[in-house]
């Protein structure tokens, strides 16, 4: 045999019992745990994934939990953040990375956010690598049709990629059809499933929280405080101290020019559902004296969400101005004048346009009629338009008087 044939051989057995030897490790670690925390869901996965690993921390157990979504961090047991640098695309195999490093021998919890979208790798990262005992569904929306199914139950039975199997799954998705469906497959899976109730959360529980709290997320956490016997107490202590995602519904009351702005920043809120909750807490800052302005910030990579916000917009929500950022705004400026929508409350601030700074605070806010201006981002996180102003809202603009978040 050539000697370059069995050098190529002698490397591929190596690399072969290398693998092999590395999911064995994994594996050990792994199944050391006791309590291995599975998270997936359409909405809120990374809110939950610190909720939980905050309520445990605050119940005794060493927890280390890795957050996937505005911000990719491992959570160590003090509860401080440790950034995950990736040098290249995300992947799957960063979550044995994680355990490797992280999961030592005094560790007793793991609490994973699902980082896979398509339920192909969604299944590997449940079945090879978190191998939960407890699964986490919060909730099922439409988004990412394009890999997990048109319809709610398709999204759902995609989902249920992370369902453990003779485990335990909680989840507070409510609509009774998709309850079905997962109660069909974690039936078989031999898994129970925990329905979270979101009555159990009063607003007393809500008002702890420094951000906008949504009760479904809170319910999940007592729920698994209740599995584990922890109490109630211990549970609210703990999720109130976790640190908070950077994608939570926060509210910022500020000074530009002589208008006072409260700033909400729903950019990583991206389904119908979860719009229309986020909105109904906004309820309170909406009077007489108020201009409402909605950001439609569209990515280039998503079409079909932008069109769909666009029919959110004028069908289910309420907007004095909507402003277009990012791409595709001749295609949803058509669509909202379709519905019915006036074209000069429509205002376009993309990137055909690529206004600066200025430019936008003076259209968006400084042009508005009332002296109090609610400004509401959604759809996406990422364009030039919404940095730039998440920047200026976050670190430059001053505060509007004592800075508190009562509604006037």
């Amino acid at each position: 045999m050539p000697l370059f044939l069995i050098a190529g051989a002698a490397v591929a057995f190596g690399l072969l019992a290398f693998w092999a030897w590395e999911a064995y490790q994994h594996r050990v670690r792994i199944e050391g745990l006791d309590l291995r925390i599975h998270v997936n869901g359409i909405r809120g996965k990374s809110t939950v994934t610190r909720l939980l690993a905050g309520l445990l921390r605050e119940a005794g157990y060493v927890t280390v939990a890795k957050s996937t979504g505005t911000f990719a961090a491992v959570i160590d047991p003090d509860g401080y953040d440790i950034p995950i640098i990736r040098r290249g695309p995300p992947t799957i195999l960063e979550q044995i990375a994680v355990v490797r490093r992280h999961v030592t021998p005094d560790v007793d919890a793991l609490v994973m956010e699902c980082m896979a979208i398509n339920p192909i790798y969604q299944e590997v990262s449940e079945r090879k690598i978190v191998r939960s005992t407890i699964g986490v569904l919060t909730n099922v929306r439409e988004d990412h049709q394009d890999v997990m199914g048109e319809s709610l139950r398709e999204i759902a039975r995609s989902l249920m990629s992370t369902c453990p199997t003779d485990g335990i799954l909680i989840t507070a998705e409510q609509n009774p059809a998709i309850q079905r469906v997962i109660l069909r497959e974690a039936a078989a899976r031999g898994t129970r499933v925990v329905f979270a109730d979101p009555t159990l959360v009063t607003e007393e529980d809500l008002a702890r929280f420094d951000y906008i709290a949504f009760p479904d997320n809170v319910a999940i956490g007592l729920a698994l405080a209740r599995l584990l016997g922890i109490p109630r107490e211990v549970a609210m202590r703990g999720m109130v101290k976790a640190p908070a995602d950077p994608g939570v519904l926060r509210l910022r009351d500020l000074r530009i020019g002589s208008k006072r702005v409260t700033w909400a920043n729903l950019f990583a809120v991206n389904d119908r559902e979860s719009m229309l909750a986020a909105m109904e807490k906004l309820a309170p800052f909406r009077t007489p004296e108020t201009t409402t302005v909605g950001i439609l910030n569209n990515r280039s990579d998503r079409e079909r969400r932008a069109v769909q916000f666009a029919d959110v917009a004028v069908r289910d929500l309420s907007f004095d101005r909507l402003v277009t950022f990012g791409a595709f705004e001749e295609l949803v400026t058509d669509r909202l004048v379709d519905l019915g929508y006036p074209l000069d409350r429509i205002i376009n601030l993309g990137d055909r346009r690529r206004p600066s700074l200025e430019e936008i605070l003076d259209r968006m806010v400084l042009a508005m009629p009332t002296p109090h201006v609610l400004v509401v981002g959604f759809v996406n996180i990422h364009t030039d338009q919404a940095e730039m102003l998440m920047e200026f809202f976050e670190h430059e603009a001053a505060p509007y008087e004592s800075s508190t978040h009562e509604p006037s």
